[in-house]
Parts: C-alpha cells; structure tokens; sequence
C-alpha cells in the first residue's frame, strides 16, 4: 500500500484533478489519499482566533475539516471511494479502489497524538503509514522544490526549519520501515503508469531522519 498525500493547497490548481484521475486509473487498491485541510482548515485557525477555544477543540475541528476536503476530493472523481476505519481501507483494497482516508474517526480514537497545530496533515499521513504498514509514503507539495534539486536526500530537520512539513513529523517516521518521498504538484506524470518505485526514486527527493 502507498499512502500519498495531497495537501490542501492544490484546491483549485490544474494539477489536482490529474492527480485524481491517475490515482483512480492506476490504484488497483493499493493507493490511499491523505487529504490536507486547506481552505476547511483554515476556517477553523480563523474561528478559534475569534473564539479562544483550546487547541484540542481546534484538532478536533481541524480533523473535521481533512474530513471535508476528503468528501469534497471523492465529489470530483466519482471512481474514488471514501475510508475511515482500517477496516474500509482494507475493504476499498480488496475491490481494487483508488480511495481517500477521513481521518477523524481513527485519530481521535488514538490519544497519543498530540492535539495542536503542530501535527498537520504530513504528521497523520505518517500515523496512517505506519497504521497500515505501508510501502511507501509519499507527499505532494504546491510549493517548488528547485532550491533542493541537488539534494537527493533531505534531512527532516531542514524541511521542517524550512517549513516545508509540520514540526512534530520527525516523531511520526521515527523507526519507519517504509520510504518517505516528497514531490511536486506537478509530478503526477511519474504515476502515469503505476507504482514504479524506480521512477519515484530517480525524480524524488527522500527523507532522512537525520
């Protein structure tokens, strides 16, 4: 199983609904969606700066809202299908469906995932990896990664000083026994023909722990 995850800022890019469709051609069950929070999540950091609730209720609520980005992704490709239990995702596997996690239901059931803005979307694709010992885990980023070109392998610490994924991700794929790749919104073409490990490799960069 690859779990890639298509963070919330592709909303409205061209490169969006390519990703959808390649994934529902070439999935055959094995690929899991990770949606970010986006716009939904950005609603819920505007609402607690009004309101003062605590950040508990805020990752409760920002959950919620990778939840409605999901439904809104499954909405734009009716062939993709919707999981929120490692049950469904194993189902969705077993009939060969390209599928999108709702992650509220399995992460608020686990306590030991800390409830603040320091755990993101990268943080809990991650969580899912290791949940369901996937093979690989990808990520897909809006912003260019040209400034890493020469960089084939990247320490966690630097994209996180850079801010390029969340602070508490370096916990998540601490002792991980799968690879953990970052791409481009623009990379969907490297799926066009399946899950080719070699081709992700040569036109990927990989993320080391240290």
């Amino acid at each position: 199983m690859w779990v890639v995850k298509l963070g919330g800022s592709l909303l409205g890019s061209p490169e969006l609904p390519h990703w959808l469709e390649t994934f529902i051609k070439i999935s055959d069950g094995k690929v899991v969606i990770v949606p970010g929070g986006g716009l939904f999540a950005d609603a819920v950091r505007e609402a607690q700066q009004r309101t003062k609730v605590s950040d508990a209720v805020a990752h409760e609520l920002a959950l919620i809202a990778m939840d409605q980005f999901g439904l809104l992704l499954a909405g734009m490709c009716p062939g993709l299908v919707t999981a929120s239990s490692e049950l469904e995702i194993a189902e969705r596997g077993w009939q060969h469906r390209a599928m999108v996690w709702l992650p509220s239901k399995m992460v608020l059931a686990d306590e030991r995932i800390p409830k603040n803005w320091q755990i993101t979307s990268d943080s809990l694709s991650a969580w899912l990896a290791n949940k369901i010992a996937a093979e690989q885990l990808i990520l897909v980023k809006s912003l260019s990664l040209a400034a890493y070109a020469n960089f084939p392998i990247l320490p966690v610490d630097r994209l996180i000083g850079d801010a390029l994924i969340d602070a508490g991700f370096a916990e998540f794929i601490s002792g991980a026994q799968y690879g953990t790749r970052l791409v481009n919104k623009s990379d969907f073409h490297l799926f066009a023909n399946g899950l080719d490990e070699q081709l992700l490799k040569d036109n990927s960069i990989m993320l080391s722990e240290n």
